[in-house]
């Protein structure tokens, strides 16, 4: 047992489906499930293809499913008390699946997304000082100017001809992340060559790595590809090199303060030590793939959702019109419940990261099942959001859900975008900053259009997005005072 204590067998109270009969062309978009069985050959060929329409229907009211192969056993875990011990009861026994790791580390290193341990504590330590409530407000004009550019260079896709959105919000969101992170635009000639190597990146990078499926020992090489090495070299120089230039300016006394110079100069409180520019490049691409890939993949569905709704679009414009005339600071963000409400519906509809995988350290009992150590315990924002026995209308767009009695529980025990407990996301207040005022800021001077024939297919690879995109049609808002603001 290893001082390991089983978890008594769950059985959560069995609420009933509650779905009434809905308009299927005013439901959210949803990938067809596969069928209940299928081979494992035929499940890893849809696993790679994408992660989401690989699994069966039945996942949406099961409260847990053990999936077999000749490798492993994976217990993929819905039961929100399931959840909470994994993630805030026993965390400890619960680490990062090394599986994870695999196919990310040509890019990640040894991130805090994929350590362990006193290793992953140490990281912690250091960073999370960087992202408390005082640090949001004094980065707040970076994103503030971020969505001013992001307002311009929508001006250029008015018109007739629908456009792709994901790349918009995708420019917007690395933007977001140079002006914090490096006090630098994404127009930068370094920060639109990183941009650029990483949109390449996640084209070369399969969701699944040989070492993923197979007990390989770690001198067996794990056959990334030619081009997703190359991809994550290209990024991981370009980073060294913003990281080596920001070291010389904090020994000269003359580093900005953004997120990068308070990192850097924070010392982990029991050691004293510093990251130093090794371990400062690994955590700034986490940054980057967590804080620009979550947050583009959020605020385009965000959009593709208003687009399909303008009644809700129609009330978050008027918010952002009344409140962004006024009020340029920090404060606004108490203002735009709207704003807030629809990207938090959002992320329950669309999590960005669907999918995480941990791993059990020990022996434990899972709803009357025995669990040997190693098995992988999987817990899916995508599921545990639209579960049919715990959220009212699970496959609607209801931003005013959260607050009903139904959508306050189901916000405290079964919504995990950010995950929870100690290894809850520390960009987490970060992005409910972000999110909803590029989104607020966009909305009051546009209006979007779906297409109905162009309807996105949710596709899940590093994160959720639409298999051909997602495309609309801009144009200007009217009404709109269109007043432009600058952020105190």
């Amino acid at each position: 047992m290893s001082g390991c204590p089983h978890l008594p067998a769950q059985n959560p109270a069995q609420n009933p489906t509650r779905n009434p009969r809905q308009d299927p062309a005013r439901l959210p978009p949803k990938p067809a499930a596969r069928p209940d069985k299928v081979s494992l050959w035929r499940y890893l060929r849809l696993f790679r293809r994408d992660i989401l329409s690989a699994q069966p229907a039945r996942l949406y009211r099961a409260w847990m499913a053990e999936f077999r192969t000749p490798f492993f056993r994976s217990y993929l875990c819905n039961d929100p008390d399931l959840v909470d011990l994994v993630l805030k009861g026993r965390p400890q026994d619960f680490p990062k699946s090394d599986r994870v790791r695999e196919g990310l580390k040509p890019l990640l290193g040894r991130s805090v997304f994929v350590t362990n341990g006193a290793e992953w504590e140490r990281q912690r330590r250091i960073i999370d000082p960087a992202f408390e409530g005082g640090r949001l407000r004094e980065i707040y004009p970076a994103i503030w100017a971020a969505g001013r550019a992001a307002v311009e260079r929508m001006r250029a896709n008015i018109g007739p001809e629908p456009i792709d959105i994901e790349p918009e919000t995708s420019h917007a969101a690395a933007d977001v992340i140079f002006r914090t992170l490096f006090s630098i635009p994404i127009e930068h000639a370094t920060a639109s060559a990183v941009f650029s190597a990483f949109r390449a990146h996640q084209q070369a990078m399969p969701i699944l790595n040989l070492g993923a499926l197979l007990p390989l020992p770690r001198w067996f090489p794990r056959f990334h590809s030619r081009a997703t090495k190359r991809t994550a070299r290209q990024i991981r120089a370009l980073i060294t090199r913003l990281t080596a230039a920001r070291m010389q300016e904090i020994t000269a006394g003359t580093a900005p303060g953004d997120l990068a110079t308070k990192i850097m100069t924070t010392a982990d409180p029991l050691t004293g030590a510093r990251f130093d520019t090794d371990e400062m490049v690994d955590q700034v691409a986490i940054f980057f793939l967590a804080g620009h890939e979550t947050s583009a993949s959020a605020l385009a569905w965000a959009l593709y959702l208003l687009a399909t709704h303008p009644d809700w679009q129609d009330r978050l414009a008027a918010e952002a019109d009344s409140v962004l005339s006024h009020h340029q600071d920090f404060a606004a963000l108490g203002q735009l419940k709207t704003a807030r409400a629809v990207f938090r519906e959002a992320m329950r509809l669309y999590p960005p990261v669907p999918m995480m995988v941990r791993e059990t350290r020990c022996p434990e009992t899972f709803r009357t099942r025995e669990v040997a150590p190693g098995a992988q315990v999987v817990l899916s924002p995508w599921h545990l959001h639209r579960h049919e026995r715990i959220w009212d209308n699970p496959d609607a767009f209801d931003p005013a859900r959260f607050e009903t009695e139904n959508g306050r529980e189901g916000l405290r025990r079964a919504y995990i975008p950010f995950s929870a407990g100690s290894r809850v996301c520390p960009g987490a207040g970060f992005a409910m900053v972000e999110g909803p005022l590029l989104l607020a800021m966009l909305a009051r001077e546009f209006r979007f259009a779906a297409l109905a024939d162009r309807v996105p297919v949710p596709e899940a690879h590093l994160t959720v997005r639409g298999r051909d995109g997602i495309w609309l049609r801009v144009s200007a808002r009217e009404g709109s005072s269109g007043a432009p603001v600058t952020a105190e």
